[in-house]
């Protein structure tokens, strides 16, 4: 195979998986974000985590809430705990890999916040303590996964929200994050300030 038709299979790959997700995830993104709003216009914050490409997309996330996405506007308050090298590492070497997330949403968490938590195969040890941590502390969670679910799924509660990916492909699952997100941040400006800004 030439790498031209590589290069197309993954843009066709990403298409599918993007049309299949359209078909099962919009009612889901849009309980996300009044979840999300409920919480700012709480004056609570949220809170977002994940690892390698996922830590990315949680920092994404915050970027956007924080500064701005497509339109003036105040700054939303948003937090990526996968930032702070000094905590990350202090945590996982004074205790454990595993609870480098928790801790932080010990500490930053408080009832009414929200946890964005994003694990492509659901399976992810710290973002599974994240999401218990989250529960003490009477936070709600949205969380983005793929795949099954994974052990992520099995934790949530009536009050929690799954963005579950219809892809078994990590490459797919992150690319519909992505998008995901997107539409979150979008929904978010558009039901605090109104004005379908594009």
């Amino acid at each position: 195979m030439n790498f031209i038709e590589r290069i197309t299979q993954h843009f066709h790959a990403s298409i599918d998986t993007k049309v299949e997700a359209m078909e099962v995830l919009p009612e889901v993104i849009q309980l996300a974000s009044q979840m999300m709003v409920q919480t700012l216009l709480s004056d609570g914050k949220i809170l977002s985590c994940g690892n390698g490409g996922s830590a990315g997309d949680a920092q994404h996330f915050s970027s956007e809430m924080l500064n701005r996405f497509e339109r003036e506007r105040p700054g939303l308050p948003a937090l990526a705990l996968s930032t702070d090298t000094s905590t990350l590492t202090s945590i996982a070497n004074d205790y454990s890999y595993n609870e480098v997330f928790s801790k932080q949403v010990r500490a930053l968490g408080q009832p009414g916040d929200t946890l964005l938590a994003i694990s492509t195969s659901g399976n992810s040890n710290n973002v599974l303590q994240a999401i218990k941590a989250a529960h003490e502390r009477g936070m709600k969670v949205v969380a983005l996964t793929g795949k099954d679910g994974g052990n992520m799924a099995a934790l949530l509660t009536a009050d929690d929200c799954e963005i579950r990916v219809p892809s078994p492909v990590t490459a797919r699952i992150q690319e519909v994050h992505l998008l995901v997100i997107h539409c979150l941040c979008d929904l978010i400006d558009e039901q605090l300030f109104g004005g379908g800004g594009h």
